[in-house]
C-alpha cells in the first residue's frame, strides 16, 4: 500500500525495521545512516518523515488517528519491528495497536508519560512564529522554539500539534502484546516515568541510556539496546 509521507528505504533482507523520528525533526536527522548502518544488521530500514516533517505532506490540524492511518499506509501491512523517539515513539505506541499494522516488537525512545500539547498555547505560538512577542508560558515557548528552527514548516508543525491535542495521548495496554522496551536517557526528565509506562504492558521493560532527550538517541548505548533487543 502506498502513502504520500515521505519513506527513505534502505534495502536489506528480512523483516523490516521502521524508524518514526521525534517532533520538529526528520528521519535523517533523528536516524542518520553513519549511526544505524549495520545496527540491524542486513534487514531493510524504513525511516519515514512524520506529518508536517521534513519532505512529508502537512496533514492540517487533523486528529491522532488520521495521524495514525497515514502512518499505516506508509508502513504496510507487512510484519515489521517498530522504533519510534519523543513523538515518534507516543505514535509508535498507537500504531502498534493499529488493524493494519502488523509489528513483532516495539522499541520506545524516550516517551512522556503525559500529554503536553494540551497544555500549548496554540493562539500564542502562531502568533509568535508570524513575528510576534515570544510567548509567557515556557511550553509554548519551547514548541515556538523547535518549530522556527531552520528547515522546519512552523505553521505546519503547530497545526499537527493542534490535532495530536484534540486526542490526547492516553497509554494503554490494549492491542500491545508484542515485546517492548523502552528507553530514556539518565538526563532527559521527558523520560521519567518510562518504568510506569513499562508496568502498564504485559511485555515490557525499561532501560536507560546516557544522555538527555536530545543526546540519549544518538548513543552508542542507545543502538545497542535496539540492536541487541530486535535481534532474532
Amino acid at each position: 500500500m502506498t502513502s504520500s509521507l515521505f519513506l527513505e528505504r534502505h534495502q536489506g533482507t528480512g523483516r523490516p525495521v521502521v524508524f518514526l523520528h521525534g517532533l520538529a525533526s526528520r528521519g535523517a536527522q533523528d536516524w542518520p545512516d553513519h549511526e544505524w548502518a549495520g545496527v540491524v544488521g542486513d534487514r531493510p530500514r524504513l525511516v519515514v518523515d512524520l506529518p508536517a516533517h521534513g519532505e512529508s505532506p502537512a496533514l492540517g490540524t487533523a486528529p491522532t488517528t488520521a495521524v495514525l492511518d497515514a502512518l499505516a499506509s506508509a508502513v504496510g501491512s507487512d510484519e515489521i519491528d517498530l522504533v519510534g523517539y519523543s513523538l515518534g515513539a507516543r505514535l509508535a505506541w498507537d500504531l502498534a495497536a493499529h488493524p493494519r499494522v502488523s509489528v513483532r516488537r516495539l522499541v520506545l525512545g524516550g516517551l512522556s508519560a503525559g500529554e503536553p500539547f494540551a497544555q500549548v498555547d496554540l493562539a500564542a505560538a502562531r502568533d509568535a512564529v508570524d513575528g510576534g512577542p515570544m510567548p509567557t508560558d515556557p511550553l509554548t515557548g519551547m514548541i515556538v522554539h523547535m518549530a522556527s528552527s531552520p528547515g522546519n514548516r512552523p505553521h505546519d508543525l503547530i497545526g499537527l500539534i493542534e490535532g495530536l491535542a484534540a486526542e490526547p495521548f492516553a497509554p494503554r495496554a490494549e492491542g500491545i502484546a508484542v515485546p517492548v522496551l523502552l528507553l530514556g536517557g539518565t538526563d532527559d526528565p521527558m523520560a521519567a516515568g518510562i518504568d510506569d509506562l513499562a508496568r502498564l504492558l504485559p511485555s515490557a521493560r525499561a532501560q536507560r541510556v546516557p544522555g538527555d532527550h536530545l543526546s540519549a538517541l544518538h548513543t552508542a548505548e542507545f543502538r545497542a539496546a535496539v540492536r541487541d533487543f530486535l535481534a532474532d
